[in-house]
């Protein structure tokens, strides 16, 4: 998402092509500004995305819900897939990063109208435009997969449907052209590298929001409601881990030192977060649980992300640490205190990841990284924005999503059955399950 710096030397792409792979059609390569290296990273970078909701938000998901709702939350997952790959190519696309609209893009590029194989989008002018449409596409596909953590084991799967749609469609799309496409907050100055406001903040407030209005599952607090298999949710952790390189890396929209540097910076928040979650359990716990270190990873990933392109390596690890501690307490203390059942912690992972992560970058951003300067560097408007765009997307997505809620139940019952919420959603919406 944010602009690419001046190229240098493209090893990585060198060593792809020397392999016998070959990205650029004739047609690409007589373009005087698409670039070969550019567009095999960026395709590269999109699958990586792709990956990170199936099968990486699919298995980290599954692996810590009950057995019987394991293919009902997978199934989420892959719903988000398809019908959000097919709106974005109708109207998504267009009415976010076309146009230059304070509030919405353009129907200039509905169903890519006009869309050539050497067309190229102003905000990424060396690889073809349907690259850079596909790539952002994969951002919408897992904001709204993100969603369905909060409510799982209890929602219909019809009604998450109904809910994916108009989320998709009056929250992501236009945070996504408020924040990427030009839009208002662009123009006030809000930064946001790869998601903090756009994917993570928006998705953990819609989230909270779905999780009071359907309320808590049966049997919270007082049955065993432990993840059926967290060897699944690892390899989920690992798939998401290596997909966020993409993520955050692929924002650079070239293969420069501008995406190592936030590549660099989003491994070491992680890990950091990590090392800080697993921490404080085993102080408090005697024992650093599995299911807490890939929660404190996560944590890290999605708090680095708004400010990946904007920070040093170091910030990476300072990010990643706040993460650990701030998250670690909002799944915990937070939670508890006030009751609600946030079923994988999507809020307390990704939304206030999300937060803290936006407001940090106003503080840590350096000019000679990502061409902002933060608050350490004598610029503390940088922080005000911060702000004013974290407010803007905790009103605007909690806002939404209650109405949603509340009209989708006028065509469909937003919850299944208790006798269907007790014998598994998989059987009862999709009619199979394991053995």
């Amino acid at each position: 998402m944010g602009a690419s710096s001046s190229r240098g030397p493209r090893l990585a792409a060198v060593a792809i092509l020397a392999g016998g792979l070959t990205f650029a059609s004739p047609a690409l390569a007589a373009s005087s500004e698409i670039n070969a290296a550019d567009t095999a990273w960026m395709i590269i970078a999109t699958a990586l995305v792709l990956m990170m909701t199936i099968p990486g938000l699919a298995l980290f998901y599954s692996g810590m819900v009950r057995k019987k709702n394991v293919l009902a939350t997978m199934a989420q997952s892959l719903a988000a897939v398809m019908i959000i790959s097919l709106l974005w190519v109708a109207f998504g696309y267009s009415l976010s990063f076309v146009g230059d609209g304070p509030w919405l893009g353009s129907l200039d590029r509905a169903f890519l109208a006009g869309l050539g194989m050497d067309s190229v989008h102003p905000a990424a002018k060396t690889i073809p435009e349907a690259l850079f449409m596909l790539y952002q596409m994969t951002f919408a596909i897992i904001t709204v997969a993100l969603v369905a953590g909060s409510v799982a084991d209890r929602m219909r799967f019809s009604a998450y449907v109904m809910f994916a749609v108009g989320w998709f469609v009056f929250v992501y799309v236009p945070l996504a052209h408020w924040i990427w496409g030009g839009g208002f907050l662009a123009r006030m100055g809000v930064i946001d590298f790869a998601g903090g406001l756009v994917v993570h903040l928006s998705a953990g407030t819609g989230g909270l929001v779905a999780a009071l209005v359907m309320g808590r599952r049966h049997g919270y607090g007082t049955d065993n409601l432990s993840p059926f298999d967290l060897s699944l949710a690892v390899v989920g952790t690992g798939l998401l881990w290596v997909g966020w390189f993409g993520f955050n890396g692929g924002s650079a929209l070239a293969v420069n030192s501008h995406a190592v540097m936030a590549i660099l910076a989003t491994h070491l928040a992680a890990c950091a977060g990590a090392i800080t979650w697993g921490a404080i359990e085993w102080s408090a716990r005697r024992k650093p649980s599995v299911l807490g270190m890939i929660s404190g990873a996560v944590a890290g990933l999605g708090t680095i992300t708004p400010a990946s392109g904007f920070v040093a390596p170091w910030h990476g690890i300072v990010i990643g640490v706040l993460a650990g501690l701030i998250c670690y307490w909002a799944c915990t203390w937070l939670k508890h205190r006030f009751n609600y059942d946030d079923s994988l912690d999507v809020f307390g992972v990704h939304g206030i990841g999300g937060l803290i992560g936006t407001l940090l970058a106003g503080v840590f951003a350096t000019s000679s990284i990502g061409g902002v300067a933060g608050l350490l560097e004598g610029h503390p408007q940088q922080l005000l924005s911060q702000l004013y765009g974290v407010a803007v997307t905790l009103v605007w997505s909690a806002g939404v999503t209650y109405g949603l809620l509340k009209l989708v139940s006028a065509f469909v019952p937003l919850r299944v059955s208790r006798e269907h919420e007790l014998e598994g959603l998989d059987i009862t919406q999709h009619g199979e399950a394991l053995q």
